[in-house]
């Protein structure tokens, strides 16, 4: 059985990976950078804090960007710089759909970092998470009943992050589909109309889409205490969610794992304890 470092395994994919790795038999260290609690090592991508002795011995790292930066380049390079000197045999990096579209973009960089680094490597690119729903976007569920987003009328083909996690899982166990990259998505493409319909039939209130300005967006991002720099950023992925780049349907998911990726609905039913939270 191989050893792996997992980052951010708090987060939705990182936690599922985990378990999915350790339910293989795997070894596998779960990287925080909070104060690591039973199981876990403290990881700090800014500080370079615990990397070092976090990769030595591993076979296999899943590496993604801390939320709240920009310059992501930099901080997965000095971790696929870490991994080459820890004689790390693999990694699989987790950035999003649509990077691999600009070559000056930091994840982009990221993405060409690892592809000449020598390394045995995946790279995956997720749409936008389902999970956001509950999270991200749950202050509008909450205190006024509405999805707000400034998409118009565009599609998404949304995933939920445990797919995401088992595309991981089967990545870093196997070398047959090493050095490809992988836009995963959901099975179906809804714009935020039919996301709020969903979530009023599951959940058993009325819930609306309201298409904000992008104005309106960056206010409530700027008041939620995210850095002005990565609330732009935000802003821009949003736009280019609205101009349609979200729509694209793949079948990653269903390729490398062999299941269907979940539907919207089976995602809402499954998370349906954390939207009661919410007031109504």
């Amino acid at each position: 059985m191989s050893t792996f470092l997992v980052l951010a395994a708090n987060g939705n994919v990182g936690s599922t990976l985990s378990t999915l790795l350790e339910q293989a038999s795997h070894t596998v260290r779960r990287a925080t950078s909070r104060t690591a609690g039973a199981g876990q090592v403290h990881v700090d991508l800014v500080s370079g804090d615990g990397l070092a002795e976090a990769l030595t011995g591993a076979d296999g790292a899943f590496l993604l960007s801390p939320p709240g930066y920009v310059n992501q380049d930099e901080l997965l390079g000095r971790v696929i710089e870490e991994a080459k000197a820890r004689g790390v045999r693999k990694i699989v990096l987790m950035t999003a759909m649509g990077v691999d579209a600009d070559p000056s973009a930091p994840l982009r960089k990221a993405e060409l970092h690892l592809e000449a680094s020598g390394l045995a490597w995946n790279v995956i690119r997720p749409n936008w998470f389902m999970q956001n729903f509950h999270t991200f976007w749950l202050q509008g569920i909450a205190h006024a009943n509405a999805v707000q987003l400034p998409t118009g009328t565009a599609k998404g083909s949304f995933i939920d992050a445990r797919d995401i996690a088992a595309v991981a899982a089967s990545l870093l166990q196997r070398s047959d589909l090493d050095g490809q990259a992988f836009d995963l998505t959901g099975g179906e493409a809804l714009d935020h109309d039919e996301v709020a319909a969903l979530l009023t039939r599951e959940l058993g209130r009325d819930i609306r889409y309201e298409d904000i300005s992008p104005d309106a967006m960056r206010g409530g991002l700027l008041a939620a205490g995210l850095p002005p720099a990565y609330a732009e950023n935000l802003l821009v992925i949003l736009e280019y969610f609205k101009l349609g780049y979200a729509a694209r349907i793949t079948d990653a998911v269903a390729h490398i794992t062999g299941k269907a990726p979940r539907t919207f609905e089976a995602y809402v039913r499954d998370y349906r304890d954390a939207y009661a939270l919410t007031a109504v």
